[in-house]
Order: C-alpha cells, then structure tokens, then sequence
C-alpha cells in the first residue's frame, strides 16, 4: 500500500532530516563541513546503549544524557580542540580533518568499551530503541508502524519546530544568521563569533546525537552504517544549499519517502545489482550539479589554499635533498638484506605510495579534493582482470586499466569543471560510492565474489613475486612520477594549473582556461592511481570488488594530508606509514583502535600546521635558523614606529607650530578631553607594513576627516581603529583605556562602531533582522526612516544602495556609538543621497558622538568637519583644523599632483 511506503518513508526520512539539519547548522556557522558527523552520531548512541544495558538506566533516561549532555559536550570541545582552528586553515586540511574524526572517535568509544569490560551488542539482534521493548504494533488509520517509528517522527517535528523558533526567534539565532550571512561584519556588530561557532557546533552536535539514538533500532551500533547515514543526510543538506535548515528538513523527509517508494515499485531495477539501494547517492550528485553551478569558485581550493611559503628556499641544493638521498638508501638497502617478511611489508607500503602519488597531482598541484581515487585503483585492477581473463595478453590488460581509470577521471572531471572545494569533494565520494554499489556489483565485471587472477610481472631475469623485485619495481615507478610531477610544475601547463587554482578569474581573464587544466589533473592523477591498483592486484595476486572500497580514498587522503600532501616525499611516508604502523600494532599486541585513534588525532595537528608533517619540520628548521642568524640587538635596524617623519617640503598642507596633534588627559574648557585615539600605531598585511606610527585624536561631539590619496593607509587605520586588525606596534585607546588588544566585537559593544567601505548591512537578513543586531525595538528607526518601515521584511541584499546605506547608520540614530568610523560612505550614492547621509553625521555630532570620516569626496568630508587629517604613504602628515586647510594644496596633493 502506497501509504505505508510514504508514512514508513516519512520516518526514515525523519532520521535523514535531523541529521541533516545539524550538519547544515554547523556548516553554515563554521564553513567546516563536518565529515564526522555521522561518527558522532554513533558515539551518542554507544553511549545510550551502554548508559541503558550496562547501567541499567531508563530507556528515556539514557537517551536524554547522552543527546542533551553527551553530545553537546562532545560538540563543544572539538570545536575548542580542532574545529575553531580549522575554520581559519584550507579546504583540504578542514576535510582531511573532519575525515580523522570520523576513524577515530568510533574507535575511541569501542576501546574505553573494551577497557571497561562493558558489554558489546549482539549483531545478531538490533539494539532496543527509545521506546518500550519489544515496540509496540500500532495501526493508526489502518496504517502499519510501532511505538519506535512513531516516537521518531515525534522527535522530528518537535525538532523542525524549535530549530526553526531558535534560528528566527531567539538573539542567539539571529547573531549565528547573521556570522553566517558575513561574519566579519557580525564581528563589527558586536557579534562574538568565535561563541557563535561554539554554540553551532554544540547544536550540531546535539542534532547528530539525536539522529544517532533514534537510528539505534534500525541501524544497530555499527560505525560503517553511520557513515552511511551521513551521505544521505548529507544528500538533504546538499539540496538545502548547506544553508537553509526548513529547506534541509523537508529534503529529508522527501529522500526517506522516495527510497521507500524506489524499493517497493521497482520490482525492474532488480536486474542492475544495487541501483534501488543507491538513491541517496544518485540524488546527492545530482543536487550538486544541479543546485551548485554557481556557488563555488570554479577552481577548487583556491586562495585560502595558496602554496605555503618554502621554508628552503635558502638551503642549499644538496642539503635539501641529503636526507631523501640517505632514506633511498637505507630503504634499498633494507631491500637486500632485510627478512622477506619485512620487506614484503616494504613493498605493500610502496604500492600505497604510487597511489598517493596521485593525490599529490590532484589536491597538491590542483588544490581539488578529490576521493574517488580508491575507485580508479579499483577500476584499473578489475579492468585489468577482466582483460586478462578474456585472453588479452598481461602487458595489454595492465595497459587497458590504466586507459580506464583515465577514462573514468574524465567523466569525473566534465562535472568538476562547474564544481569546486567541499562541493566538487561530496561530488566525487558520491561517483565512488555509486561506482561501489552499481558499477563494481555488476558480476560481468568483477566476477562476483571471486574477483580475477593475476599472475606476477616477469621481467625474464625476474619477476614480481620476489618482495624485493615489487620494491625495486615501485621506486623507480614512483622515481618517474616524481619527475613527472616535478616537470608539471614547472612547465606552462604546471604555471597555469597554479593561476586557476589561485586566482581563477584573473587566469580565465588572461586566457587560461580553467576546464582544460582540471581535466589535465583529472586524467593524469587518476591513470596514476590505477597504475597502482593493478601493481597493488599483481601484488595480491588476485583482485575483488571489496578489496579497494571507496571508503579507502577517505583513509588514504587523510594520510597523505597528514604528511604533506604537496610532496611526493608526503606520499611515499604516507604509504610507508599506513603499512608499517598497523603491523607494529598487531607485533606490540595493541589494540587496532589505538592505531585509528592515533590517527585521528593527527587530524587536529592540521588546525595549526595545514600543509603537514614535512612541511612543520622544515618551518621549525628555518626558524631554528632564522634564531641563529638574527643581528645582535644593536645591529637590527630601526622599527618602521621610530623612522623619521616626512620632511616639511612633503607635507601637502603648510604645518602651523601652534597646531598640536592633541593632548591625552581630561582636556580644557576650550579643549575637550581625548575620546578615541591611534598613538604611533604600526599595522600591515603579512609582510607588507602599511601604517607607520599613526597618531590621531578623536574628540566627543567632534568630527574628523581623514584624507588622502588611494593607498595612503586610510581604510586600514579605520580596520585597525575598529579591531578588525590588529596593530603591530602602537596602541588604541578609548577614553584613555588601552584597548589595542580588545577583538572587534568587543570594541562594538564598548561603543566603537565601524561602517565599513560598501554597505554594512547582512544582505540574506531582512530589514527588520539587521537592525534588531544592534537595537532591541527599531520602532524608533521606522518613525524617523518611513522608508525602511514599508520595507522592514524585504531581505536587504534586495534594497537599493542608498537605503542600504540608510539602513547601515540608522541604527547610530537610536542608539548612539561613542565612536562612528565611516570608511567612504558616499561611495556609489546619488547625491540626494549622500546629503541626507552627511545630515544623519552632522546630528550625530551634535549629539556628542566623535566622527571619523574616510571620504573620497573631500568636498563633502570637510563641510562637516571640525579638523582634518592628511595621510601619505602610511603616515599622518598633517592635522589641524579645518579653518586653517589650504585648499589648492591639499587638493594637489590629495589628486597626486607635484
């Protein structure tokens, strides 16, 4: 009966959605898509089942410590320990980051099991759920379901109703909408965002602690169906744009309805092995063509993923590839004189190695996370058995499974080439996970379960079933793709494989096309990696359809990234790694889970050193250097903060001696006090020092304008006066408090307000939402901005610039800042708008608030201004009052002009 499969549907769907829901939360909070979050699921319903069978507690009772304490906690001490780092480092360290998580915190829950002596679960039966035991047949109009499946959906609906009242109702949730919306403004708002995260991360959490309880009874407690759960509620949150939870919620229901609906009317899809079972992964690829075109950057992991600094760079050529030279050595040597055993194992990690390689092609060179490189293995090996068996000679078939895992890499790359970063990721495990379950099940292919011989590689003196011919064999492989990689990078295609991935536009504007170089990637990284398969299938001897699951690709890419996934020294480590350290595991007689637990952890070294192990130990080595060869302290050389100012014939403006920049203290009746000052401060971007001991007074009730020509420093003293970046040298002070070390959104709340250069304004909030940031009620606002009242539930991305611009400073008006930092407020405004902006200044001014105006439209600035600041070259070359302003010098020098 249709109702059953929908009503049935709908309770699937449910679990689909929650989970969903969380991972949308985060995601949209953080930037981080948590790959562990099905893992955490997992671990809450460990939890409830060892609080419920080992403890003895109440069913309901274990539920509510484990998803209202257990895993909120959870939540909220990986975002103190990895996820707040990893917000702030690339897309491959927050995904290989997330993916450690996920080995690791199962791993972790099943040893303190075993270290306690707890009881494991019968995988015989399915663990009982919230409900009474044995659940209760119901037949609700006619309708079969039990007292599980109906307090599932209970949850769901519940859930959908206080997420939905929390993120549109509540302070909390509009401050996380709006960090969401743009989280460097929120900040500028008073918006703590760092505390924001904790709290979505902490929900998230919670939400996955949820789904996992509910799904005990229908799963049972195995961390390999939790993963799969993640991909379906991952297919939700893809068709929620990974930012609307209603939109989340509904797609999960809809998915539960739909995979019921395809199990139980298509009786036909029967004949292709798995194809029913792999809906979610079906629509979860397709949402991400479909839904995601133009909301990635076309290239991948691009700037935030930018090449990291060689550390080496002033080392000389042989010291640098010293210690490579000496481990070749030590390792061939090992080769010929070590046990067979061992070098056995030798050989297994350097047939990881190859595959690895083409990590460092695909995600080092390209910046693109790519994990369906343990389904190109596996195509390659299967091809190449297929072709074996068929009566093809050997050399032929290895040849025709390199071709197809080539080929493969193509068809995923004609997607790639309007994806990229998280989306292009979820794309490709998707492709894997469907080549899994349909493609490597088809027996024609695979031969069922066993799969295809392979002889060894003869190469008439020998051949690859001596361990120390397979090591040989792999080094030199390994030796050419090294060249390979290394010749890529410094020919064209490797220069502009490196302009699309870290700057696309400017690479397609210089007539670089991007789709031709990710497909190059593709192709190559791919064919690589199924030359590995078939040397890993010759080495076995045989290959199956199991033997390279796709959830390998996770494993593999997250080792590799530990060690340094931009160096195939990374990817020989990593193999070697990956092989090695289980089997000492096994000698030492530790438990598996240490290994995946270690592991795992290593994932949280990627929040503070993202570009690996090899690259951590080279940075420590410059340093160490570095120490070495720092100048005594009366050899270094004078600090930007103590240069000499700017000789009087540069000043653009006559310097009266009776003028003085300004004095600190309490001021005089003709002189009020010092409100907000910059004293010497220095400030830059990374290298690049930008202010060079800026000093500037504020007053109460007075206003300022900072003038001068682009690139004069002007918009980074505004960033540097509001907290959004932080001085090197120098110090802020706000009616005398030292506040140079206050972050941003502290400084909001003290009363230091910036309106940034463009608009202010959270454009995915409505009116009403952004002003209600900063004001509890804007009725106020409404009565004297009619305007913004007939438009208060418009979003604001939809306003005009002017009432944008309205809307950014009407807020000011109710509730007055101590300090206002306008960065070019007229910037694009009509000038009926601009008039009506400078009107809201001057009453602000006269309300006691202290302006400062950065203005590109000096006739404006100076209508209204008390004084006026001159910047040049970083410096603040004059200030005085406005009166004494020689305008034909200043405009002279403002324009450029000598």
């Amino acid at each position: 009966m249709i109702v059953d499969y929908v009503l049935s549907g709908l309770v699937t769907g449910a679990i689909f959605a929650i989970m969903g829901s969380g991972l949308t939360l985060s995601y949209a909070a953080t930037g981080v898509f948590n790959f562990a979050h099905g893992a955490i699921g997992f671990l809450t319903a460990l939890v409830f089942y060892q609080l419920n069978m080992a403890l003895g507690l109440p069913a309901w009772l274990s539920a509510l410590i484990a998803v209202a304490l257990f895993a909120p906690s959870l939540g909220y001490l990986l975002h103190r320990a990895m996820f707040a780092g990893l917000a702030q480092a690339g897309e491959t360290a927050q995904i290989v980051g997330t993916i450690g998580l996920t080995i690791a915190l199962p791993a972790l829950g099943l040893l303190v099991v075993d270290l306690l002596g707890l009881p494991s679960a019968d995988a015989t039966a399915l663990p009982r759920g919230i409900g009474p035991h044995p659940a209760v047949g119901l037949e609700p109009l006619g309708v079969r379901l039990d007292t599980d499946q109906l307090i599932t959906f209970a949850f769901s609906v519940v859930t959908a109703a206080g997420l939905w009242a929390f993120m549109r109702h509540t302070p909390y949730g509009l401050r996380m909408r709006a960090s969401v919306d743009r989280r460097r403004l929120a900040t500028l708002r008073g918006v703590d965002v760092a505390a924001t995260s904790a709290l979505a991360w902490t929900l998230g959490s919670g939400l996955a602690g949820l789904a996992g309880v509910l799904a005990v009874s229908v799963v049972g407690l195995d961390a390999t169906a939790y993963t799969v759960l993640l991909f379906a509620s991952a297919t939700a949150a893809v068709f929620g744009r990974l930012r609307s939870i209603p939109w989340t919620f509904a797609a999960g229901l809809a998915l539960g309805v739909v995979q019921n609906l395809v199990a139980g009317y298509t009786d036909f899809l029967e004949e292709v092995t798995g194809l029913r079972t792999a809906v979610p992964v079906i629509l979860l690829f397709a949402g991400l063509v479909l839904l995601n075109r133009s909301r990635e950057r076309v290239a991948g992991s691009a700037a935030e993923d930018a090449p990291p600094p060689d550390h080496l760079a002033g080392v000389p050529l042989w010291r640098r590839r010293l210690p490579w030279v000496v481990a070749l050595a030590a390792l061939v040597g090992f080769t010929f004189i070590g046990p067979d055993y061992y070098v056995g194992i030798a050989a297994q990690g350097l047939v990881l190695a190859l595959i690895f390689c083409s990590f460092v092609v695909v995600t080092g060179i390209g910046g693109m996370v790519n994990l369906a490189q343990a389904s190109f293995a596996a195509m390659a090996a299967l091809t190449c058995g297929w072709a074996f068996a068929s009566g093809l000679p050997f050399l032929v078939a290895i040849l025709l499974g390199v071709l197809a895992a080539g080929a493969v890499g193509l068809l995923v790359a004609l997607p790639a080439l309007r994806l990229g970063g998280r989306v292009l990721t979820l794309a490709t495990l998707a492709l894997a996970l469907l080549a899994d379950q349909v493609l490597f099940q088809v027996d024609a292919f695979s031969n069922g379960t066993i799969g295809w011989s392979l002889p060894a590689l003869g190469f008439g003196f020998a051949d690859t079933s001596d361990a120390r011919v397979r090591v040989v064999l792999l080094l030199v492989l390994i030796g050419v793709v090294g060249l390979l990689v290394k010749n890529l990078e410094k020919s064209a295609s490797g220069r502009a494989i490196l302009a699309v991935r870290s700057a696309p536009a400017a690479a397609v504007t210089s007539g670089l096309s991007a789709p031709r170089t990710k497909i190059l990637l593709f192709v190559l990284a791919s064919a690589i990696a199924g030359l590995g398969g078939v040397l890993y299938a010759i080495s076995k001897g045989s290959i199956t359809a199991t033997d390279l699951p796709a959830s390998a690709g996770f494993v593999w890419l997250a080792v590799v990234v530990l060690q340094g996934v931009r160096r195939i020294g990374g990817a020989v480590l990593g193999g070697l790694i990956a092989v090695v350290f289980p089997e000492l595991l096994a000698t030492w007689d530790v438990s598996a889970h240490v290994g995946a637990i270690l592991f795992g952890a290593g994932g949280m070294i990627l929040a503070k050193h993202p570009d690996g192990v090899l690259s951590q130990l080279a940075e420590s080595r410059h340093r160490r250097r570095t120490r070495r060869a720092e100048p005594a302290p009366q050899e270094r050389s004078v600090s930007p903060e103590h240069q000499e100012p700017l000789a009087d014939s540069e000043h653009p403006v006559r310097r009266d001696p009776r003028v003085a920049v300004g004095r600190r203290g309490g001021g005089t009746a003709d002189e009020p006090r010092e409100l907000f000052r910059l004293e010497n401060v220095v400030a830059g971007y990374a290298d690049c020092t930008v202010l060079r001991g800026v000093d500037l007074v504020v007053r109460p009730g007075e206003a300022v304008a900072l003038l001068g020509a682009n690139g004069a420093g002007k918009s980074t003293a505004c960033a540097v006066a509001a907290g959004d970046l932080p001085a090197t040298a120098g110090r802020v002070l706000l009616d005398g408090a030292d506040i140079t070390a206050w972050p941003a959104y502290r400084r909001a709340r003290a009363g230091v307000l910036l309106a940034p250069e463009g608009r202010g304004v959270f454009p995915g909030l409505t009116v009403e939402e952004n002003l209600r940031t900063w004001l509890p009620d804007p009725a106020q606002v409404y009565e004297r901005l009619p305007r913004l009242a007939e438009r208060r539930a418009v979003p604001a991305g939809a306003l005009s610039g002017g009432e944008q611009q309205l809307l950014t400073l009407a807020p000011a008006l109710v509730r007055p800042p101590r300090v206002l930092i306008a960065d070019e407020p007229s910037l694009g405004l009509a000038p009926l708008v601009v008039q009506q902006v400078f009107e809201l200044f001057a009453e602000l001014r006269e309300r006691g608030v202290a302006l400062l105006l950065v203005e590109e439209k000096a006739t404006e600035a100076l209508r209204i201004a008390d004084r006026v600041a001159f910047m040049r070259l970083g410096r603040v070359t004059w200030t005085g009052p406005r009166a004494e302003v020689d305008g034909d010098r200043l405009t002279a020098a403002y324009l450029g002009a000598t």
